[in-house]
């Protein structure tokens, strides 16, 4: 779409609204702020004339649009980083994350992540910031995101259509999200429901102890316990997908950490637990379904992984105790 010249006319029928809103709702995967990103820009002229965001359009003005490029990225590609893709199409594409490997820079993590890793593949040169996030030029094309330590499926957009699809789904919590985790002890199976928000004494840690906040609901299912009680492989399905959600529900709600969460769980469990967790090196949890309606083809999109070595080790050590 990019260098293209869009012309259209407010029809005749239509109530007097905003440009931004009037084009947003005409030109199909092209966000407001990017629409009033190219008005700023001077791409956007209404019946001839330079107009602001905020000027009225009025039926049967006629607007042409310059369509401009995507923010850059300050980003640099690393071919190095490594990663496997499980899905690509020529709107997005779907990775398994290894543990240990940052999904943006950031403070402390400038290079060698994720992002560094996509810009080096062939068809993601270019992909586009979100101009509403004042840090999307270091995080272009990533629509949501998995801790650090945490493995598996991370969805990521390569077009401004699809970034906008998938994150109004986000937004909608439309999305499939399962987790597989292992626990320090056995929790209850069922439903969590509470409010989330950052801890008052921590700015690294979130709480569910809270009285004003936003809703995070988890549903835990036991899928396996270990002979001593000691530890359980755990299913977990969001059903929204708050900043440590998963990992503040065990800990908080079920009083069953993950395993190796030095955060959340510190060094908890006996003595067995707790050398696996250090053996594991890292928390014990995995992104193991994602789903969606893919952006562009209205079909539904689900890809499963198991549960990567590390775990499945660790999992088989608590087995034999």
């Amino acid at each position: 779409m990019e260098d293209e010249r869009v012309t259209l006319t407010v029809p005749s029928d239509q109530a007097v609204e905003r440009v931004d809103r009037v084009l947003a709702a005409a030109l199909s995967g092209v966000s407001r702020e990017t629409i009033k990103r190219w008005i700023q820009e001077g791409r956007v002229t209404m019946d001839g004339r330079s107009c602001r965001p905020r000027d009225p359009a009025r039926p049967g003005a006629l607007l042409v649009v310059a369509v401009g490029p995507a923010p850059g990225t300050t980003a640099k590609p690393d071919p190095s980083v490594r990663f496997d893709v499980v899905y690509e199409d020529e709107e997005l594409l779907v990775v398994d994350k290894p543990a240990g490997l940052v999904v943006h820079p950031g403070k402390g993590h400038w290079t060698g992540t994720l992002v560094n890793g996509l810009l080096a593949r062939p068809g993601f040169e270019r992909p586009p910031s979100d101009p509403r996030d004042e840090a999307g030029h270091l995080r272009p094309g990533i629509v949501h995101r998995i801790d650090k330590d945490t493995s598996g499926l991370l969805m990521v957009a390569k077009t401004e259509r699809a970034r906008e699809g998938l994150k109004d789904q986000l937004a909608r919590h439309d999305l499939e999200r399962r987790y597989l985790a292992l626990t320090v002890g056995v929790p209850r199976s069922g439903r969590i429901e509470t409010l989330h928000g950052r801890n008052p004494s921590s700015r690294l840690r979130f709480t569910s102890r809270v009285t004003s906040g936003r809703p995070a609901i988890t549903e835990v299912e036991v899928l396996a316990r270990a002979p001593a009680l000691d530890a359980a492989l755990v299913r977990l399905t969001l059903h929204t997908g708050r900043t440590h959600q998963i990992r503040v529900h065990l800990s908080e709600q079920c009083k069953t950490p993950l395993i190796a969460d030095a955060l959340y769980g510190g060094a908890s469990g006996s003595a067995h637990v707790q050398e696996v967790a250090r053996v594991l090196g890292r928390q014990a949890l995995h992104a193991a379904v994602l789903g969606f309606v893919h952006p562009t083809r209205g079909t539904f999109q689900r890809f499963e992984l198991p549960l990567p070595e590390d775990l499945e080790r660790a999992w088989r050590a608590l087995e034999s105790a």
